[in-house]
């Protein structure tokens, strides 16, 4: 395979490792497009004529999601570093073509459904079969085993069955969702660390096996503490309400209407220095605030006396002070407003990317470092079929009568 190098030379920790995605959407796709970040090369399998059906998620109510040449936003973050092939999964060539490529594969992947993937005959011990080495990864809805393991579900379903949607806002509000894809990116964070896993083990074993993640295990584990009180302590935590919380560990709006985030230890080591940086020296040894137990007791006025002092000056000048002090604080950013933010760009958190139908464009980076080695998007998401002649020929032996037969078949 191609070497996946930055313009440095360096390589990516995962060059030489070949991956097969046969998922939709993005809970399943997502995992081999951080691979491909880390240096894997990626083939997405597509149907023919159709591809993912995220290519065509241009719009999810009234937010268009469409941009220049047609393409979607949700494919692009699905399936950047990838080479689109076009198989038909339905036919015995199309199978065929697969088995061969699973042969030379590092790794499948797959978020179809157990029923789906059997009469395609895509199943785990079909392709064990072929290539024992196989990394088999499997994502899904609510997990391998249960009532309803054989059922579908999206993002929403994992931060509504998780408890996620009463882990924010304030009390006596409904539950809350977040927009777009949170649960699905995490879970594609996880689907990527089940693989490596995997793959070390196999460098240890020599064996392949079968991986799995679900939406719903991952939105649990990414609410680990919270799930955690409520098992160990016995009762399920609040949600947090500005107004009456902790105020030490709270948020507020500043003169110029942006907010800043702050998160001090609630003994006495923070209290004072925060009084000075407020300009309210004596509120240090106001006998209603000088305890930690005090300052939470008295929390409703506490909270009123900071938000009266945060809003004489704007953010940017509380955040100099607040840097003076050490205190422990933090802009509360809009999404635009990371582009602007140093700290951000310097780390590669937010990258430039030529983009072949937007031009240039800042995307996430990779947001882990490497001391010998780097990671990153490297190109767009690929064009429906885009490599299909390319794969065939080069990993498939196909000559290209053979290919010619196959598109007419319209089994490519």
């Amino acid at each position: 395979m191609e070497e996946m190098r930055n313009a440095d030379g360096v390589k990516k920790p995962l060059e030489g490792i070949r991956v097969l995605d046969c998922g939709i959407y993005h809970a399943g796709p997502g995992g081999p497009a951080i691979l491909g970040d880390l240096g894997a090369e990626v083939i997405k399998i597509e149907e023919p004529g159709r591809g993912d059906p995220i290519r065509y998620q241009k719009q999810i109510g009234r937010i268009s999601f469409e941009i220049a040449g047609g393409r979607s936003i949700f494919c692009e973050g699905a399936n950047r570093n990838k080479k689109s092939v076009t198989v038909d999964l339905k036919t015995r060539e199309g199978q065929d073509i697969v088995y061969r490529l699973a042969a030379k594969s590092d790794v499948f992947l797959t978020n179809m459904r157990p029923h789906a993937l059997e009469k395609m005959k895509m199943t785990y011990p079909v392709l064990r079969k072929i290539n024992d080495r196989l990394i088999y990864a499997v994502v899904s809805a609510f997990g391998p085993k249960g009532p309803d393991k054989d059922r579908g579900g999206f993002d929403y379903q994992g931060q509504a069955r998780s408890g996620y949607m009463y882990s924010m806002g304030e009390a006596g509000m409904p539950p809350l969702v977040s927009q777009f894809g949170i649960i699905d990116q995490a879970t594609a964070i996880m689907a990527s660390h089940q693989i490596i896993t995997a793959l070390f083990m196999r460098e240890r074993s020599g064996k392949g096996q079968e991986v799995h993640v679900s939406i719903l295990g991952t939105a649990i584990s990414l609410l680990y503490f919270n799930v955690l009180i409520t098992q160990m302590g016995g009762f399920e935590p609040p949600r947090h309400r500005r107004a009456t919380e902790q105020p030490l560990r709270n948020y507020y709006e500043c003169k110029d209407g942006r907010w800043l985030m702050m998160t001090l230890t609630p003994q006495d080591r923070h209290w004072g220095p925060l009084c000075r940086a407020l300009g309210l020296p004596d509120l240090e040894h106001d006998p209603m605030f000088d305890t930690s137990e005090k300052r939470l007791g008295h929390a409703e006025q506490l909270v009123r006396i900071f938000d009266d002092a945060f809003a004489t000056r704007p953010r940017e000048e509380w955040l100099k002070v607040f840097a003076e002090y050490d205190l422990i604080f933090s802009a509360v950013h809009t999404l635009k407003d990371m582009a602007e933010d140093p700290q951000i760009l310097e780390n590669g958190y937010l990258v430039d990317f030529e983009h072949p139908t937007l031009g240039k464009i800042k995307i996430p980076g990779y947001p882990g470092h490497f001391s010998e080695s780097r990671a990153g998007t490297t190109s767009a998401a690929p064009e429906l079929g885009q490599h299909t002649e390319e794969i065939l020929s080069a990993l498939c032996g196909f000559s290209k009568e053979e290919i010619a037969t196959l598109r007419q078949k319209k089994v490519i």
